[in-house]
């Protein structure tokens, strides 16, 4: 069928409607941008921090403030920018008048939210932390602000609580064993700001007079930031919280919470309607309106390091926040660290802590096979991993409630020797090291998961195995056989448990697995002593001691705690008095003789061996600056540079300065760490 022909009168209508359109619709696009082109009259300039972790771009950049975005471009704010080439993220720290950059600054692509999360104190704090540690501003930032979750930022936070209820007698009644307390907490009613170093006795209820710290600080019109080592420890504040404050007055930080719920408690923060906060590390930075306390608990804790760069420790945060808010500060726990000390020593802080009657009155702390007549009862006293005052105890100790033994070593057994000669037993596949994961399963490889049931030692041939050391699946099983009837429990690894009730039962955990029992252990009992002393670190005995420490602390008033090791050495010695000062006084002045910490500062460079000459090649030390190595390492190689603690600041600049060489040349990765926890 032939098409009907168009009708020509009608084409040249349409073609001029289409060109009116096209044409009003590019001149409404040219007015929208016009608009959006237009920077505002009223402080132009803002003065980003860009999401970028290069070490030679760490530093605000200038950007145009369009008059659509002026409103809603304040300090504080997360912000799109163009940089290099991509949009990226960055926050808005200042809005000036003019830029000292020569040409034509580029606008700000848009504002995400309005709301202002980088508050001017914490926006300092991470500029002070990157330079301490020699890190990029980018990275602690991330540490600081929790990802952005749209839907909670739309949501408005609950009302500040009307009243904050009068605890103030409670609180003198729960700190009453410690001296000088009482003062401590009316400076912080007062608005004063103390620094106090606290030694807790073992069956110190922590949580609950740190809860009194911060109800305190509240009463003094002030907020609090606590800080502790993990999850249960979080938790237990924030129920000792919420008991004493009630609802509304508090919020915990935590790392596991959810996005939503992390960062609906981080605005509720920011915006004022909650001033005490509880938290994990990142907490250390929580925008508390008019700071007035800073504590942390467990300080020598490996879980306040950090484990990404730039490397900081909370309780380095914390002070630094406490320095620059004019804040108190509370160092606490049950060992006393030697950084701790070193604020003591340096008169920076005072001592909080009970006097000895206290001391002595809630815990007899004794080492198996320490006396002659031990050894005439049981000849095996000092050899043995059990002896016979272990089960004495333990018997004893179940007729009025649970006891706690501490091992240093999860599983069964987690390694195996020849019964003969000693040597450890090897997997012959890899070479790696055999271990036992039941009673009736047979020998088989950590590594490969290769089974080895017909294993022969290599140095002498001898079939038979022994096991140097228990793991707590062993150590549950041998208790369970000595008190048949009694519950058994264990906790460590991915299977700790929180808290057990006040019945009797054998409670086997590993350091930092402990269960908080119901009114305390009636006994805790310390196992394989010799393998917490065994470690090579720089902390190896101290570590110890308040992984002891921390266990003890779990009885009740008036129970004991018996350990199995070495009566002579130091760190045993210490326990048994309970002499966390004087342990921490010597170690602080060993290391003053070593030029250790915190007596110096200190730098490791690791890393290829190759980067790691280059980084010591370009670093420009301070003259008095030691650099020992380089040491080979499973990351290759290792420097330590070593300098008096008065030239700190300067270690930290001149490591800065590399870290932004190397960023702009383009060199190979090295890990640089100021102050790393352990060697």
């Amino acid at each position: 069928m032939t098409p009907e022909p168009e009708q020509p009168e009608l084409l040249p209508g349409m073609v001029r409607a289409t060109v009116r359109a096209s044409q009003a619709k590019a001149r409404a696009t040219r007015e929208r941008k016009a608009v959006e082109a237009e920077i505002t009259g009223v402080l132009p300039v803002a003065q980003v921090l860009v999401d970028v972790p290069l070490a030679h771009l760490d530093r605000p950049f200038d950007y145009a403030v369009p008059v659509t975005m002026a409103e809603a471009a304040q300090p504080g704010v997360r912000v799109k920018v163009r940089f290099a080439g991509q949009d990226v993220d960055g926050y808005v720290v200042a809005r000036v008048d003019r830029s000292d950059h020569p040409g034509r600054l580029a606008p700000l692509r848009r504002v995400v939210g309005a709301e202002p999360v980088l508050t001017p104190a914490v926006a300092a704090l991470t500029g002070a932390v990157a330079e301490r540690y020699a890190g990029s501003r980018a990275d602690v930032l991330r540490l600081a602000v929790p990802a952005r979750h749209a839907t909670t930022e739309k949501e408005p936070s609950p009302p500040p609580p009307a009243a904050t209820p009068d605890v103030a007698d409670a609180g003198r009644a729960a700190w009453a064993d410690h001296e000088h307390a009482d003062a401590f907490l009316a400076h912080l009613r007062s608005g004063g700001s103390p620094r106090a170093v606290w030694g807790a006795a073992p069956g110190t209820d922590w949580p609950l007079l740190l809860a009194h710290a911060a109800a305190a600080t509240l009463a003094g019109g002030r907020g609090a930031l606590l800080v502790v080592p993990d999850r249960r420890d979080l938790d237990r504040v924030d129920q000792a919280l919420t008991e004493l404050l009630g609802e509304g007055h508090h919020v915990a930080l935590a790392a596991d919470s959810g996005p939503a719920r992390r960062y609906r408690d981080f605005l509720a923060v920011s915006r004022g309607a909650r001033r005490v906060v509880v938290g994990t590390r990142a907490a250390g930075f929580a925008p508390v309106r008019d700071l007035g306390l800073v504590a942390i608990w467990d300080d020598g804790d490996d879980l306040h390091a950090e484990p990404r760069a730039p490397y900081p420790h909370a309780r380095e945060v914390l002070l630094l926040r406490a320095e620059r808010e004019g804040a108190a500060a509370l160092v606490g726990g049950f060992a006393r660290t030697v950084e701790a000390d070193y604020l003591l020593r340096t008169g920076w802080a005072r001592p909080l802590a009970p006097p000895r009657a206290v001391i002595r009155s809630a815990l007899t702390v004794t080492v198996a096979g320490a006396s002659d007549f031990d050894v005439e009862r049981d000849a095996h006293a000092r050899a043995a991993r059990m002896p016979l005052q272990v089960r004495d105890l333990v018997r004893d100790a179940l007729a009025s409630g649970p006891v706690l033994v501490q091992t240093p070593r999860s599983g069964y057994v987690p390694s195996l020797a020849c019964e003969r000669c000693r040597t450890p037993a090897r997997c012959t596949t890899c070479a790696g090291p055999l271990a036992l994961s039941g009673p009736t399963r047979p020998p088989a490889c950590r590594w490969c998961g290769s089974e080895a049931e017909a294993w022969a030692c290599a140095e002498c041939g001898h079939h038979g195995l022994r096991a140097p050391v228990v793991g707590d699946s062993r150590t549950a099983e041998e208790l369970g056989r000595a008190f048949p009837g009694v519950r058994v429990l264990t906790s460590s690894g991915d299977r700790v448990v929180a808290r057990v009730d006040g019945r009797p039962a054998v409670v086997v955990a590993t350091p930092g697995g402990e269960p908080v029992a119901e009114d305390g252990y009636a006994a805790v009992v310390l196992l394989d002593a010799w393998l917490a002393l065994g470690r090579a670190d720089l902390r190896t005995d101290e570590e110890a001691l308040r992984r002891w420490s921390n266990a003890v602390g779990l009885v009740r008033p008036g129970g004991q705690a018996l350990v199995v090791g070495d009566a002579a050495h130091p760190a045993l010695q210490a326990l048994v008095r309970w002499d966390h000062a004087g342990f921490a006084e010597r170690e602080s002045t060993q290391r003053q003789a070593a030029h250790l910490p915190p007596a110096s500062r200190l730098a490791t460079i690791s890393g290829e061996p190759g980067p790691v000459d280059d980084a010591v090649t370009l670093l420009d030390l301070p003259a008095a600056a030691e650099v020992l190595g380089p040491v080979e390492t499973e990351e290759g190689s290792r420097v330590v540079v070593r300098v008096p603690r008065a030239l700190g600041a300067e270690l930290a600049r001149a490591l800065g300065q590399l870290q932004r060489v190397r960023s702009s040349r383009k060199l190979d990765a090295v890990r640089i760490q100021v102050d790393p926890y352990s060697l």
